[in-house]
């Protein structure tokens, strides 16, 4: 159980709109920079096998030039496995990836894709990278992450985020449920996906939730206030959350 709830910026689809039209405005290694000065400890950045946003030079500049931790989402490809072991980021984040999907739909079947996911976990942490595994909000593939020797946790919250308003409270329960769970069996829990500033507080509220990866919203937030506005406010509501809950606990 932490006060402390630490806020990763996703700046991948800073690099979308840089695609939509090519060259090299507006820039993602920029955007981190700006994410650092307002207040993220940490940037998330997802090279995907097809490249549709982050590229490897991106990869290549971020890793170099930003002072914050580097949180890098990759595949469980040999590919990717050697761009994390080349850069060495802070952390690596394991997740599912399908080639015709808008964006990541699901957590990755730690429990089913065990033998296939073990030579990825080992040699990122062999390499001193912190491995994360992007994970439902489910007790099996927890127990499969603590077997396969992953230190950390990130708890998809798409389910919750998208649930309609009379299934909210239940998909919030599992996470819940799933982050006491994960710091029962000694995994650090991260969670993301989806979180938007009316969605925040009730999972920035979850104690033995450290940390919380937002990238997709606030890169839309930033069209229309700015992206330092953006991260403040989320930064804002997260430390609230986490604030009144701690209050309520100590009473």
């Amino acid at each position: 159980m932490t006060n402390n709830l630490r806020l990763g910026v996703n700046i991948d689809h800073v690099a979308t709109i840089r695609n939509a039209r090519g060259g090299g405005h507006p820039d993602p290694v920029r955007a981190a920079r700006a994410a650092a000065q307002a207040g993220a400890d940490g940037i998330t950045a997802h090279l995907r096998e097809d490249r549709r946003h982050i590229s490897d030079d991106d990869m290549e500049r971020l890793a170099h030039q930003i002072d914050l931790p580097l949180n890098f989402e990759m595949a469980a490809t040999d590919e990717m496995l050697a761009i994390a072991l080349r850069h060495k980021p802070h952390a690596a984040c394991i997740v599912p990836e399908k080639r015709e999907e808008r964006t990541t739909e699901g957590g990755l079947d730690a429990a089913g894709g065990f033998d296939s996911l073990k030579p990825f976990v080992d040699a990122l942490g062999d390499a001193g990278i912190r491995v994360s595994l992007f994970i439902e909000a489910d007790v099996k593939q927890l127990d499969a992450a603590k077997a396969l020797g992953a230190p950390v946790v990130e708890l998809h919250t798409g389910a919750y985020c998208d649930a309609a308003p009379d299934d909210r409270e239940a998909q919030l329960a599992r996470v819940i449920a799933a982050a006491a769970h994960a710091d029962a069996i000694g995994l650090e829990c991260h969670a993301g996906h989806g979180l938007t500033f009316d969605t925040v507080g009730p999972i920035a509220a979850i104690p033995t939730i450290v940390e919380l990866n937002i990238g997709h919203f606030l890169i839309g937030e930033a069209i229309f206030g700015g992206l330092e506005s953006a991260i403040k406010r989320m930064r804002a509501l997260m430390d609230q959350a986490r604030a009144d809950a701690t209050g309520e606990r100590s009473a």
